[in-house]
């Protein structure tokens, strides 16, 4: 039956969305998929495997970027299940319980992954800015600390979004618009009022990446000033390289997630295949570009790398 009802049952289910109108290709659509998919496990694998295992490494910068790894794979992991399900299987149905689930690790990554993009850009800023401090405030008590803030963040904001739904009454066809269970989608099938819902996320929001990207641009507007206060040329190249790494990272992080927001509000009209492509973008670019813009742009990762995989 292509379209469930919960007039019936007590417990909703939902139905998952592949590629619309290419059904009849998934099969083939999953290859590509598969391949994202190992790239993005096996690229941020060998970045936490390589700074856990060279001393060298054992750095601010590094356990910052080690966390955005973890996020990484976390996101990843969330969502490849029930995406290659659908692909290979058209398994599509999934419980309310289970999509709850998936939108706790989903949710919580993004929201971790933006909290440590912050990190990243403050890590920065106190290494150009404040080189000769940078060692004594970036302890690894103070490390422990932020990522300890990020995760109380995360748990705060996400559970009680999350508990909210299982007051939700769904009452029509339940299709969603995804691959994976994604909040806004969720609340918009609900015959109930979900004012409560759209306020509670609109806070969340509003504490996530409405604090997180201006702090992001508020430190690059810091180490601007502070960079070009350098007289020689070769040291503001030197500085500006330093950042090149998280500036790309914090570009595929935020523009899909903004693209998928704009395209959920205001583009009913868009293809369905639209919203699917972007929804998938959102959340398999970050985790298959970080580690290549990294271990490409990071000489000290770049040059283990190398030696490890020459060595074997």
């Amino acid at each position: 039956m292509e379209i469930l009802s919960n007039s019936t049952s007590t417990i909703p289910t939902f139905l998952l969305t592949g590629i619309p109108g290419l059904e009849s290709v998934h099969a083939w659509i999953s290859i590509p998929f598969c391949c994202l998919y190992a790239i993005a496990l096996s690229g941020n694998s060998m970045i936490l495997f390589v700074i856990s295992t060279q001393q060298t490494l054992h750095e601010p910068m590094y356990y910052f970027l080690s966390m955005m790894s973890a996020t990484d794979l976390g996101l990843t992991v969330s969502t490849m299940s029930t995406t290659l399900a659908i692909l290979w299987f058209n398994a599509r149905e999934i419980s309310l319980d289970t999509c709850i689930i998936q939108m706790f690790f989903l949710h919580g990554f993004t929201v971790m992954e933006s909290g440590v993009l912050v990190a990243m850009a403050f890590d920065r800023y106190m290494a150009i800015c404040y080189p000769l401090r940078y060692t004594t405030i970036l302890t690894n008590s103070r490390i422990i600390q932020m990522s300890l803030l990020i995760i109380i963040r995360n748990i705060a904001l996400i559970v009680p979004l999350l508990l909210l739904i299982k007051h939700l009454y769904f009452c029509k066809a339940n299709v969603l618009s995804h691959s994976y269970c994604y909040h806004p989608d969720v609340i918009k099938l609900a015959c109930s009022d979900t004012r409560a819902n759209s306020i509670f996320g609109l806070i969340g929001l509003s504490l996530t990446t409405g604090i997180d990207i201006p702090c992001i641009v508020l430190s690059y507007i810091l180490i601007i000033r502070s960079v070009l206060s350098i007289a020689s040329p070769e040291e503001r190249h030197k500085a500006f390289s330093t950042c090149v790494s998280h500036i790309g990272a914090v570009t595929i992080f935020y523009i899909p997630m903004m693209t998928l927001s704009l395209v959920h509000r205001y583009g009913q009209s868009a293809p369905k295949v639209v919203h699917s492509m972007m929804a998938n973008i959102y959340l398999l670019l970050p985790p298959v570009l970080n580690p290549v813009i990294y271990s490409v742009k990071t000489k000290q990762i770049r040059r283990v790398i190398l030696r490890l995989l020459i060595t074997k």
